[in-house]
């Protein structure tokens, strides 16, 4: 089966070929191979951005446990690049989201009651990092509501 794809901007078409035993309708066969691909890049991605392959402990359990880790590491980041980022910066990898927002040096000042981080603009600029803290605080669980019963003593 052959998959010509146009795209814009380009002179000629992108040609690739599917070879398979599936007994489906090309259009499924298609879109069953492009998810797979999708994944594919999901695996590559965790394994360059949270380094998930490297599980160098002796046991099998510290190794099933630090994988989770990285597995929950890897999820938080697409998290925060699902809810967190504003549309120009959403297709970022999350390689490039540790090192243009987290791996980030910062002078932190105090005055008075404030409390200012310094980052050098070079990396992300003011209105776009004030952006990504707007809204991961509007995507905060809020606390839950308490309400002050008064119990009676039961003598």
């Amino acid at each position: 089966m052959a998959k010509i794809e146009w795209h814009a901007g380009e002179l000629f078409p992108c040609v690739g070929f599917i070879v398979t035993n599936l007994n489906q309708h090309s259009k499924n066969v298609v879109k069953f191979y492009n998810g797979r691909g999708t994944a594919e890049q999901w695996i590559k991605e965790g394994k360059n951005a949270v380094k998930w392959t490297n599980l160098s402990c002796r046991t099998f359990k510290d190794n099933q446990a630090r994988l989770q880790l990285f597995a929950l590491a890897y999820n938080l980041g697409n998290f925060l690049r699902q809810l967190a980022l504003p549309k120009p910066i959403q297709n970022w990898s999350l390689t490039t989201l540790q090192e243009k927002l987290v791996k980030v040096g910062a002078k932190v000042t105090q005055h008075a009651k404030y409390v200012f981080f310094q980052l050098a603009e070079v990396v992300v600029p003011r209105r776009l990092f004030a952006a990504i803290l707007y809204r991961i605080a509007r995507a905060a669980i809020p606390p839950p509501v308490t309400h002050n019963v008064k119990r009676k003593r039961i003598k």
